[in-house]
């Protein structure tokens, strides 16, 4: 619990930080923020999949490797598993989680509806840099309807 919380509150000053420091105002403020977020949670991706026993990393099938990510790799960062995936068997997958630890403290109001992205981009960054060290290029976008839940939509691009 105590590992969790410190996570999330590390995840809030890293967000702030990257909003922060004259980035820009409007528009290109909130892109830029975004890029930084997306490009440590890629690092960071890269470096948890690195670490990974070499067993893991022989994936023969993209679906196997979208569910490793839902289980082990959303346990090991969030501390449960992803509530859904879905997919359209054509490279396209649907990661869903009901009750997203980084946006539990905005679930009160649908106010920060708004925010909820700048808090979404270091998990696409993260699921796209394991992706990548897995041997599958990808893009990784994120949608919130309602609050704490949210998608990951994640692409598998073919060569």
């Amino acid at each position: 619990m105590a590992d969790e919380t410190l996570f999330q509150l590390l995840h809030t000053e890293v967000v702030a930080a990257a909003y922060g420091g004259g980035r820009g105002s409007g528009d290109e403020g909130q892109r830029t923020g975004l890029t930084v977020l997306e490009s440590m949670g890629f690092r960071v991706g890269q470096g948890l999949a690195e670490r990974l026993p070499r067993g893991a990393l022989a994936f023969r099938e993209e679906l196997d490797t979208i569910k490793f990510l839902c289980r082990d790799l959303w346990g090991a960062v969030f501390q449960k598993q992803a509530d859904n995936l879905r997919t359209n068997h054509q490279g396209t997958y649907i990661l869903q989680d009901n009750n997203f630890p980084f946006l539990k403290q905005m679930a009160r109001g649908q106010q920060y509806l708004e925010e909820a992205p700048k808090f979404l981009a270091f998990t696409c960054g993260l699921l796209r840099g394991t992706l990548s060290t897995l041997g599958f290029e990808s893009s990784v976008t994120a949608s919130v309807a309602s609050l704490p839940a949210c998608k990951f939509q994640v692409v598998i691009q073919k060569p």
